[in-house]
């Protein structure tokens, strides 16, 4: 009889072997588990337990740094990059993605197959088969013919001619299997998954003909949180670099609130925003997720926002009540769910659970900042504009002056660009610095030059270490008529011809009125004749003031030169 007990318990001993050899899927996904991590979570629809076998031959196992991983994809390892649109407001809904990078030179083609690109050269050499894996021409058998196959545990497998990577998604000791193609999506409601930050991992696997092989696994952490994803963007007008939160006085702050929701889990909800500006001004309520406010004080100040959202929601179970004491038929009791009247009896009470539009779930998301509020450069103003005037001939690039003034504080430097008509295409940038003293008023003068005649954009920029302030005008330079300037050189030349011959007439008539005979010895005589040469001569220094007389023989009087 102890013969017959000791074989009995051999054979079920046997039996038991092949179950406890057996893997399940959290032994075989699950590479490392975090402090902290916890067996037990609420099911998420549509994922099954990781305590599950898992089906090895169907889809086998290697380990990080096994050698098989080097050969499980021609030309080099495939990279799986997982992101999600995370951190994720409890209710809402989280989704994932799986991008495959492929080797250098590789894509999947309309059909799903990898083939190489064209004109694409790598460290191998052109392939004379133009596909990496050509699974549509693979011959299916009989166990892939009917769509399915049916796993050990029940769940069906995807149809290899039609999808060729299957992706097995792994959190909250659960599993999700899906098939695609290089780029797949899973997403997963909130509502049931534990606050804080959890881990999703993803073994992915290719087909290779009746089975699977692994080529790649990537994991990522993700966040759900009770509090709202907030971030504010703050833009000022002038300002320098709204990045360093520092901002300028006296003029408007932009404050626009994100509120992270990509699943549009709050589009049905009243939000409102309560704001702090930590400036004495007080407590400002708005439902606009934009709003300005401007500072009149320098100062270090301390900014708080609070969004409210009340979420439309079922109300929570009511509690049975207790049996009252006195029976009475006629007593009624309300709901404090509803205004509909409830009968009450003798025994405990079981109320109806009844509906209530008017119950809400709050949900918060809080801000805070502190900014820098500094002196600036308000405003700038071009108040006029003069063309510089340059002797004849004008010059090929005219100069204009720009009398510019500012309201602020004082500039460190001027940039004026110079551009079309439309202030799109950059034709000259030149920047200088503002060395002069300009003492407690803003007023400049800047002098530019233009490539000829035409309608120019000027935008002229005063600067500081805390502000830039722009303004623009439209400058035309006139052209000059080619007409113009001959009618104006044929008027100068009659001038001239007119005022030699009136010189020449007035010559003549001196010359005959001092002629007279002398004796050639009389040196009285000489001295009359230069005298008269040097009447003529100053008369024409008088109409010609720029032609002066270089011969020492002529002059008459010192200092000349």
């Amino acid at each position: 009889m102890e013969c017959l007990y000791c074989f009995l318990g051999f054979l079920l001993l046997a039996a038991r072997l092949p179950l406890d050899a057996a893997k399940r899927v959290h032994d075989v996904l699950i590479n490392e588990r975090p402090s902290g991590y916890m067996r037990e979570h609420r099911q998420l629809n549509g994922w099954s337990s990781d305590e599950n076998d898992w089906n090895e031959k169907l889809y086998p196992v290697w380990k990080r740094g096994d050698s098989r991983w080097k050969n499980s994809w021609k030309g080099d390892r495939v990279q799986a990059l997982l992101t999600s649109d995370g951190p994720a407001l409890v209710g809402s809904t989280i989704t994932f993605a799986v991008n495959l990078v492929f080797p250098r030179c590789q894509q999947e083609d309309a059909s799903g197959n990898i083939v190489y690109e064209k004109n694409c050269r790598n460290d191998t050499g052109p392939s004379p088969d133009p596909y990496v894996y050509n699974w549509t021409a693979w011959t299916e058998d009989s166990d892939w013919g009917n769509g399915t196959r049916q796993g050990h545990h029940g769940k069906p497998f995807p149809h290899p001619a039609k999808w060729n990577f299957v992706y097995v998604f792994h959190t909250l000791g659960q599993y999700f299997q899906k098939s695609g193609q290089c780029s797949v999506r899973v997403s997963i409601n909130t509502a049931s998954v534990t606050l804080g930050p959890q881990i999703m991992e993803v073994t992915v696997y290719r087909r290779h003909r009746r089975t699977y092989v692994p080529i790649a696994k990537v994991k990522d952490v993700y966040v759900v949180t009770d509090q709202i994803p907030v971030f504010v963007t703050m833009s000022q007008k002038n300002n320098r670099n709204s990045s360093d939160e520092t901002f300028l006085k006296d003029l408007p702050i932009m404050f626009d609130v994100l509120i992270h929701d990509p699943s549009h889990f709050l589009n049905e909800s009243a939000i409102s925003y309560k704001w702090n500006f930590g400036d004495n001004t007080g407590l400002f309520v708005s439902n606009n997720h934009t709003l300005n406010h401007t500072y009149v004080l320098n100062g270090t100040f301390s900014l708080n926002l609070t969004v409210q959202a009340t979420v439309p929601g079922p109300c929570p179970s009511p509690s049975p009540r207790p049996p009252k004491t006195t029976p009475s038929s006629a007593s009624t009791l309300k709901s404090c769910f509803s205004d509909s009247p409830v009968p009450a009896g003798d025994n405990a009470l079981k109320l109806r659970e009844i509906p209530d539009k008017n119950c809400h779930i709050n949900r918060y998301g809080y801000f805070k900042a502190t900014i820098t509020i500094v002196e600036g450069i308000l405003e700038v103003n071009i108040i006029q504009v003069t063309d510089v005037l340059m002797p004849m001939p004008q010059p090929d690039n005219p100069l204009v002056d720009f009398v510019v003034t500012c309201q602020g504080s004082i500039p460190t430097e001027v940039c004026t660009v110079i551009s079309d008509p439309t202030c799109q295409v950059t034709q000259n940038t030149v920047c200088d610095p503002v060395d002069m003293d300009l003492g407690d008023m803003c007023l400049l003068t800047v002098r530019r030059a233009f490539g000829g005649s035409g309608t120019y954009c000027m935008n002229v920029t005063l600067g500081d270490d805390a502000s830039l302030a722009l303004t623009s005008t439209l400058v035309s330079i006139p052209g000059r008529d080619p007409d113009s300037l001959l009618r104006m050189a044929s008027g100068t030349l009659v001038f001239v011809g007119c005022m030699a011959i009136f010189v020449t007439v007035i010559a003549l008539l001196v010359y005959k009125k001092h002629k007279e005979y002398k004796p050639i010895e009389n040196s009285t005589g000489i001295v009359v004749r230069g005298k008269g040469l040097n009447v003529f001569l100053n008369f024409a220094k008088m109409l010609f003031p720029g032609n002066q007389e270089k011969d020492p023989l002529l002059k008459n009087q010192p200092g000349i030169l």
